[in-house]
């Protein structure tokens, strides 16, 4: 087994998600980034700053369990063909592809709507270029992500010509932005797991509950603790209990 660096256009990343190759594994966390996070990754590719590496695990396997990305109702992978799961850069690429399609993410008590990351069209590069508030200014003056990247030539040169040079350029900047990628191949979900939770020491601290479902991920018996029955929910509430009561005894 070898990892394999390679740089992945934005266009490739997304119609690889839409067509059902890019997907993100149960043993993930929960997408947790306030779109205002979302905004400033979104703000660092139209500066075209580096934003991390993506590392990505393809197999022929078919972990049964998958997490949706927003509202979007994606394909299953085509049959034969390989899917790549995301190992690192889940909360990235789910910003990225929910601004840029206009989805919803539920949160435990709201929603967010990614079609409201808008572009202040009077800023610069040494400015904040993307924004999640219009707040006062005039129509003309922001356009949202996804209408900047989606809509034809002809819809933005509908806005004033003193934008139209600068609606060019930021269209060229994202759609020729190209990310940094690991490519993990013919490794077992043991090993794919593993990698997940070693990545995970230098990021955000998993807590017990989300290092259990990854552990317990077990795609040739299809069994996906995040997702089962209410006993055996109440199974992994009991063992995060004892978890919690060790870490107490230990401190």
């Amino acid at each position: 087994m070898q990892s394999e660096p390679q740089s992945l256009p934005f266009a490739n990343l997304l119609n690889e998600i839409e067509n059902g190759t890019v997907k993100v594994p149960q043993f993930q966390r929960q997408f947790v980034w306030p779109k205002q996070k979302s905004a400033d990754l979104l703000d660092s590719i139209f500066k075209g700053y580096p934003i991390g590496t993506f590392i990505l695990w393809r197999t022929l396997g078919r972990p049964h369990s998958i997490r949706n990305i927003g509202d979007a109702s994606l394909p299953a992978t085509p049959e034969g063909d390989f899917t790549e799961y995301v190992l690192d850069g889940q909360q990235r690429i789910t910003s990225l592809f929910a601004a840029v399609k206009g989805l919803k993410i539920d949160r435990e008590d709201s929603t967010d709507d990614y079609s409201e990351i808008f572009i202040d069209l009077d800023s610069d590069d040494n400015g904040t270029i993307v924004v999640i508030d219009r707040g006062e200014r005039l129509s003309g003056d922001v356009i949202s992500v996804v209408d900047l990247v989606n809509c034809s030539f002809k819809s933005l040169f509908q806005y004033p010509e003193r934008h139209h040079q600068r609606l060019s350029d930021l269209r060229s900047r994202i759609s020729s932005y190209t990310f940094s990628t690991i490519l993990v191949k013919e490794a077992t979900i043991d090993v794919a797991s593993e990698i997940f939770l070693r990545i995970n020491v230098t990021a955000k601290p998993l807590s017990v509950g989300e290092i259990i479902v990854a552990k317990a991920f077990d795609a040739e018996n299809n069994f996906g603790l995040a997702e089962q029955s209410e006993v055996r929910q109440r199974y992994a509430n009991a063992i995060l209990y004892a978890a919690r009561c060790c870490r107490t005894v230990e401190r």
